[in-house]
């Protein structure tokens, strides 16, 4: 409290790989408050109390998940589906009224015993304090004659990888909404593209920018399949798609995903026919846009940390990017659009995931019995898919020191 007031604050973060503390707020008593923290994780003390609150709410919100928006847990079945590594809150939630105090009390040692610490600073601090808070914080956990951790091995450094869909494949999970009376259905229809690469990525990026509002008003305003429609771009850890996310009381999953799939086939001539004055416009807004000011140090800081947190460390995407667009022709866009995004294209990757709302569940059953077709799979187990498919390389798990 006193420090808010001092117009400091701090929160705790779980994150893919550990957990990270964020604090924010005028730099003169930010490292008090660092040290406040830290020394408080140092020693942590589980109060049987707090405890069973924390326990308690953890478990609603938990449960609060079967009430999340169909096209909310279309996109969580993505991530799941997608990324290695990743517990669904299911198992969470079955697992939570087995946990005591005194589970916790052994964990947290346990979990400090070996550690890897990512640290970034911004703000009006000089290099030199930077260095010696860093230095601080490292001397907490790793000096003294029984120091709270050990480095990790290398074997330990875990990795954010993510399933490589097969080129030419068309892949499908359709599953029940979790909330019987939610009437709604959602589909998010997503093409996986390539591993983050700045040319690639300007191409789409730009396909986006382009594609955007005539998405919009094709399935939105035309067709009317759904008040929620959106075209955007999707990253997982640094693995770069598209992702169509529709919901809709009007049709089913199924039909929105041909409807999704009509619309690109519509949509070739926009980008066939697009004369070199609508590209080169394209281009220029794409890149004013890239050439914007952060509005302030929390977004700055935000696109470093996101650099970081990815492993990708490319602190100079913005002007390798816009470089990368000062070079793009458009015969190289459309050949991108050729070979990853059109269809039938022969490095197309399309995952559909179809949540079926109370409105829908005949469409469910006529969709979970399709006989299988050819270069479509229907997925009926998420872990089982996920086991079975290979994986991209992880841009996390260098062992370089990089400093900023």
């Amino acid at each position: 409290y006193h420090a808010s007031v001092a117009g400091l604050s701090y929160n705790i973060y779980m994150a893919a790989s550990g957990f990270q503390v964020i604090l924010t707020g005028y730099n003169d008593k930010l490292r008090t408050l660092l040290e406040n923290v830290i020394g408080k994780i140092a020693k942590f003390y589980v109060n049987p109390d707090r405890f069973a609150v924390i326990k308690e709410k953890l478990g609603k919100d938990y449960e609060n998940n079967k009430f999340e928006q169909p096209y909310g847990q279309a996109m969580y079945y993505c991530y799941l589906l997608l990324c290695d590594q990743t517990w669904p809150w299911m198992e969470k939630l079955e697992a939570l009224p087995h946990l005591e105090a005194e589970d916790l009390i052994k964990f947290t040692p346990m979990m400090l015993s070996r550690a890897f610490l990512e640290c970034y600073i911004a703000g009006n601090i000089e290099c030199s304090e930077a260095e010696s808070i860093i230095q601080y914080v490292e001397d907490v956990f790793f000096k003294g004659p029984n120091p709270i951790c050990q480095p990790l091995f290398q074997s330990q450094h875990l990795t954010n990888r993510v399933i490589k869909l097969e080129s030419g494949m068309s892949y499908v999970y359709p599953i029940k909404g979790l909330n019987p009376s939610n009437e709604n259905s959602a589909l998010v229809h997503y093409i996986q593209v390539h591993q983050d690469e700045f040319m690639l990525n300007v191409k789409l990026q730009l396909f986006t920018l382009i594609a955007t509002q005539p998405t919009f008003q094709q399935l939105r305003t035309v067709e009317q399949l759904g008040y929620i429609t959106h075209l955007t771009q999707r990253n997982d850890y640094g693995i770069r798609g598209l992702q169509f996310i529709v919901q809709s009381t009007v049709k089913d999953p199924g039909y929105i995903d041909l409807r999704v799939e009509a619309f690109l086939r519509l949509f070739e001539n926009k980008i066939y026919e697009m004369t070199d004055v609508e590209f080169k416009s394209n281009v220029k807004a794409l890149i004013d846009t890239k050439l914007e000011k952060h509005k302030n140090l929390w977004e700055e800081s935000g696109f470093y940390w996101h650099e970081i947190v990815v492993g990708t460390l490319k602190f100079d995407r913005i002007e390798c990017e816009v470089a990368a667009l000062e070079r793009l022709t458009k015969q190289e866009f459309v050949d991108f659009f050729d070979e990853y995004i059109r269809i039938g294209a022969p490095q197309k990757r399309t995952l559909s995931i179809r949540v079926y709302g109370s409105l829908h569940s005949l469409e469910y059953t006529s969709d979970t019995g399709e006989q299988a077709e050819l270069n479509k799979v229907q997925i009926e187990d998420i872990y089982s898919f996920r086991r079975s498919q290979p994986l991209h390389s992880s841009f996390k798990g260098s062992f370089d020191r990089t400093k900023l």
